[in-house]
Order: C-alpha cells, then structure tokens, then sequence
C-alpha cells in the first residue's frame, strides 16, 4: 500500500526544517533587540533625518514597520545612513539587516551581489529636470547637453544608453554622492539632472529658487524600488516580504492605522487572516499572531504611508500613478494571506 502524504503536511515538514536552519538574522535582531536598518540620508520623502535625528520618510516607515511586527515597537530602529556606493556592502557584511534605500531591483544585484529583493514599495522611472529658463519641453532636445548625475548607480547607465539609442552628443558630468550632484546642477555647473522621477521632485525643494526649474515628461527606464535582504536565510527574506505584502492588503481591505481595533471585530475571512484572528499565519513566519495589527497601529496602512511622505499631504505632492492599488490602476497588489 503506497503511502500518501498531503501537500500540506510537505509544507509543514518543511517548514520545520527550513525555520531551524534559516532563523539567524531574527534571532540575531531579537537578542540586539533592535533592527539595524540601511537607510538614505538625504533624500526628501524616502529617507531623512532632521536637525534633531528624527527620521522621516517612505523607506524610514517600512523599517519602522519591520520593527514593529518583531518588538511591537516601532522605534526600535537604528537608522544607517549609507550612500549609494557602500549601500550593498554594508548589507552583504552584515552591517545592516536590510536596505531600505530607494534601491532598483535588476538582474544583476538580484544575482551577483547575493542580494534577494522583497518587493516593490516605489514604481519609479527616471527623468531629467532643467532650468525653465533654457526653454527645453523634452529630453530629446538635450543634444550635447552637460548633464550631472551621480556615480555608481544605474543612473548613470540609463543616460549614457538613452543618449546613443537617441543618437545625441552627451557631456555626464559625474559626483560621488546625491548631495554634490544636486549642488553642482543647482550651480549650473551642468544643463540638466538626472535621477528617478521621485527624486527630481524631492531634489528641486533643495534647490535655491525651486520654481524656476521643471522635470520634463520624459521617463527613460524602469526603476521598481524596493528593500533587499542577502541571500541564505529564508525565513528573513520572508519576513521584510510579507511586511510590505500586509501594508498593500491592510489598504486594499480598507484597514487604517485609525480603525485597526475596531476592524479585531470583522468576520470576512481575509481580514481575519490578515489580522490573526483567525489561523496561525504570524506563526509561519515566526512573528506573533497580530504581526500585521502591529505594523498597521504603528504605522498605517500602504496608502497612509505614501500619502504623508510622497503624496498629497507631504511636500512633494507626487501623484498615485504606478503606485495606486491594482483596484485602482496601479501596480500595487500582493499575493493574499491565506
């Protein structure tokens, strides 16, 4: 008589064994008691510490969120400003355990940096900004334009691809750091500056006089922004994944920082799977049964997120787009907890 064993007793077994040999980087956090997390410095919207320390911004909230789903607390943060040259190192050392630096996924890092990306927090694309008064309405007229851009970034080789597939002279005048190349185009010192889109927009409010420049309507590439965890332990890899998974359903479901408690009640199913009144799915990941109440009473849902560091009630005032909920149009879908 053969011996049948279900699917669901594989995963169980599995995930036994997997959750032995794989929990180093939770374990590692609990006993630090805090998370160490890669963060950018100077980047309006995404990652930025004011005068007193206090960060701010997209990226910052997805690690509080991390946080919060392990402690319950999401001040138990160490921010680590890293610039875009030893952002991989400081993650591949163990420095950090996870970047959350406005960081695009492609093959390359996916591959040969032993980096495993969880997610796309920001659709992004990158763009050009010049001054008004050069009277430029698109990228294509920026023949034998002198344009900065930072060194060591995927940045630098979508310009210099654009520029040959358009079959126009360029002039890459290139900086080290975000901050001196945002300082030497607000100089003049070159005709245009080239970043992802979103950071145009955070860019131009540091700029002397802000309104005298524009992003043109061009955007050259794909840049899926996201944080990244290094390869070999799963069960971490899962853990900063389904964070941000929990951040788009708890939106999709309607499930606000102001309403988590009362939503405790709900009886449709997939909110009480989200929000562990119901199954033990916190458990699978080695979190606790309300890991996603956590995360949302701390720090909102996806929506609430974007909107106060990138949308309509920040600064910025970056529309939706790519980044709405697929209900909506947008990218934004994650797979359910079920």
């Amino acid at each position: 008589m053969k011996r049948v064993i279900t699917t669901f007793a594989l995963a169980a077994a599995f995930g036994l064994t997997a959750a032995a040999a794989s929990a180093q980087t939770l374990n590692t956090v609990k006993s630090r008691g805090i998370l160490n997390c890669g963060s950018n410095a100077g980047l309006a919207g995404f990652g930025l510490p004011d005068a007193q320390g206090n960060w701010t911004g997209l990226d910052v909230d997805y690690c509080r969120a991390i946080a919060a789903a392990i402690f319950d607390d999401p001040t138990k943060v160490k921010f680590v400003p890293l610039t875009a040259k030893d952002r991989f190192t400081s993650l591949q050392s163990g420095d950090v355990d996870v970047l959350v630096r406005n960081t695009t996924w492609t093959s390359s890092r996916d591959t040969s940096l032993g980096l495993n990306f969880t997610g796309v927090n920001y659709y992004d694309g990158q763009g050009f900004m010049v001054r008004k008064s050069l009277k430029v309405n698109s990228a294509l007229e920026l023949n034998d334009a002198a344009v900065c851009v930072q060194q060591g970034t995927t940045t630098e080789l979508n310009l210099a691809d654009y520029f040959r597939a358009n079959k126009m002279k360029l002039k890459t005048v290139t900086f080290a750091s975000a901050d001196e190349t945002t300082k030497a185009y607000d100089a003049g010192r070159c005709d245009a500056f080239t970043t992802d889109a979103s950071g145009l927009y955070s860019e131009r409010l540091r700029l002397a006089k802000p309104d005298d420049h524009v992003v043109l309507p061009e955007i050259i590439s794909k840049e899926p922004l996201g944080p990244s965890v290094r390869h070999g332990d799963d069960q971490w890899f899962d853990i900063v994944k389904w964070v941000h998974f929990a951040l788009i359903n708890a939106e999709e479901m309607g499930i606000t920082k102001a309403n988590v408690n009362e939503m405790l009640k709900s009886e449709n199913p997939d909110v009480k799977r989200l929000l562990g009144t119901e199954g033990a799915y916190g458990e699978q990941l080695g979190l606790t049964k309300d890991w996603a109440v956590r995360i949302i009473k701390h720090v909102g849902n996806y929506g609430e997120i974007f909107e106060r560091n990138v949308g309509q009630g920040s600064p910025l005032k970056i529309a939706r787009g790519l980044n709405a909920l697929w209900t909506k149009g947008g990218l934004q879908y994650a797979p359910p907890v079920r």
